[in-house]
């Protein structure tokens, strides 16, 4: 199994402390529903897949830096000493580029990114599933953006 990523909306990092005590560490996306508005993003990681998005959504070069996501949850000691579950917030920049993506974007820049490298050797990664990820993580930045909150994802190897 590879690493797990959920994104996710929240007014701010206590109200995430008090849902990772609540889900014991998660995962946010869960069969039950945990009253999150989230989605499962299966292996798009924010620094690299979503950054890439980010970047044709900007019409700029893709850097390491584009999405720099800031740990959250556990503290940084705990994070280092294990292999569980992370969360990290995505800055408000990366939220409202992803707010901006119009429907009618969505086509171009699933044609773009489902050309990057890290989607090459999944058979089910087409245009159409791009498009559908997309249209996701689209609405709910949108959805932050409009209720003044912040994104987060939610990472488990």
């Amino acid at each position: 199994m590879g690493v797990l990523y959920d994104y996710f909306r929240a007014a701010d990092d206590a109200t995430v402390l008090e849902l990772m005590e609540k889900l014991e560490g998660g995962p946010i996306v869960t069969g039950e529903g945990t009253g999150v508005d989230a989605i499962d993003f299966k292996g798009i990681d924010p620094g690299v897949a979503l950054g890439q998005l980010v970047a044709f959504a900007l019409n700029v070069p893709w850097d390491v830096d584009l999405v720099s996501d800031e740990l959250v949850w556990p503290s940084e000691e705990e994070a280092e000493e294990g292999e569980g579950a992370i969360v990290t917030r995505l800055p408000d920049s990366v939220r409202d580029v992803l707010a901006a993506i119009t429907p009618d974007q969505v086509p171009q820049l699933a044609q773009q990114w489902v050309g990057i490298e890290e989607f090459a050797g999944y058979d089910d990664t087409d245009e159409e599933f791009c498009a559908g990820g997309i249209e996701e993580v689209a609405g709910l930045a949108q959805r932050a953006r409009d209720h003044g909150e912040h994104l987060y994802c939610w990472c488990s190897l």
